[in-house]
């Protein structure tokens, strides 16, 4: 028990110099980058304040990269040092002493995903929110609630609101749709309900609608007016109501099973965020497969300048998971393999790949 919490500790400490080392050099390299882009119209407080955004999420996303290297790391000092050796004369097998690295793995994959990632949700909303301000492109165009499917559109003279309570798959087709549109100081003007509402270039075509104008001098009712087909200038494009659900990192994980039950009431395809939510809960599995892998190419004493070879051995196999995670990503995206397939197999296959040759070069 002793020797398990000292490996325990070895890894969790080697785990947090690596994480940290990342950290300074990811920061510095995103601060130099947000002074290129925004130096002339944000103070520097400002362009901090953007990279400490924006950390979280790059560091999220080369975790299983600081899990290898820390693994690396840990065991070819263990190594160095003949503690592993000892540990084997000891009568403790190699495989035992994986037990320590892999709990410890298993409990940041599980604190990544129930507390990191709401962390980087967070934090790259906010940055999303700061770098629209800065660009002045504005905040996201679409909402998605309960209540239904919310847009917004406008000009240097109006804005609108649409409500509809259900669209296609991009957005660009509306079906019970609501638009209320409103003076630059907030006063409504007019209101028109219509059975669809259908996008194209520069306009809203409306099908069966009914406008009232919302004119306090009149009777709204008494000079409603209704329209076999309508068109509106619109500023959207089916671009940016795609682009307006940002990426599914942006939204924390015990909110997904949610936004997916509710993009697929509204009418849009939920695969991409299906295939997310997947991912997400495979992390430690996947953060497990990376600790195997670079152990079984470091527990073994090194003899010459065999380290060398075994290291890159180790870092090429992780990265070819590593893509190969997110080959599988991308079909499960495209629908060509199913979202649970797509995130579990590729961990799964590596696990039982690098049990297989650590037992070989355990057993023989």
């Amino acid at each position: 028990m002793i020797l398990h919490r000292y490996f325990a500790r070895r890894f969790t400490m080697t785990f947090l110099a690596t994480l940290g080392g990342f950290m300074l050099l990811m920061l510095l390299i995103d601060l130099v980058e947000q002074l290129r882009r925004f130096g002339g119209v944000a103070t520097f407080a400002e362009v901090l304040q953007l990279s400490l955004l924006n950390l979280p999420d790059g560091l999220y996303g080369i975790l299983p990269l600081i899990m290898v290297l820390a693994t690396i790391a840990m065991f070819l000092g263990l190594a160095r040092s003949s503690e592993m050796v000892v540990t084997r004369a000891a009568g403790r097998s190699a495989l035992r002493a994986l037990v320590a690295p892999i709990v410890v793995t298993l409990v940041i994959g599980c604190i990544a995903i129930a507390v990191f990632n709401p962390l980087v949700a967070a934090t790259s909303k906010e940055f999303e929110a700061r770098e629209s301000a800065l660009k002045s492109g504005g905040p996201s165009v679409l909402a998605i609630s309960s209540g239904g499917l919310w847009l917004r559109q406008g000009s240097d003279t109006s804005q609108t609101v649409i409500r509809a309570s259900k669209t296609n798959l991009d957005g660009t087709e509306l079906m019970d749709v609501t638009f209320l549109t409103f003076t630059p100081d907030g006063g409504p003007t007019r209101r028109i309900e219509a059975e669809t509402a259908q996008l194209s270039p520069g306009a809203w075509t409306l099908t069966n609608a009914k406008v009232w104008p919302l004119d306090r001098s009149r009777v709204a009712e008494q000079w409603a007016t209704t329209h076999t087909e309508l068109r509106i200038p619109s500023t959207l494009t089916a671009d940016q109501i795609r682009d307006s659900f940002g990426t599914p990192s942006s939204i924390p994980i015990w909110e997904l099973p949610a936004f997916i039950d509710r993009l697929e009431v509204a009418g849009f395809s939920a695969t991409r965020h299906a295939v997310w939510l997947q991912m997400e809960l495979a992390l430690p599995a996947f953060l497990l497969a990376m600790v195997l892998i670079g152990a079984g190419f470091t527990m073994r004493h090194q003899r010459g300048g065999r380290t060398g070879v075994m290291v890159l051995t180790a870092v090429l196999l992780c990265f070819a998971l590593f893509f190969l995670r997110n080959f599988a990503q991308i079909l499960g995206e495209n629908g060509q393999i199913n979202p649970v397939l797509a995130a579990w197999a590729p961990p799964l296959a590596a696990i039982g790949a690098a049990m297989g040759l650590l037992l070989h070069l355990e057993d023989g």
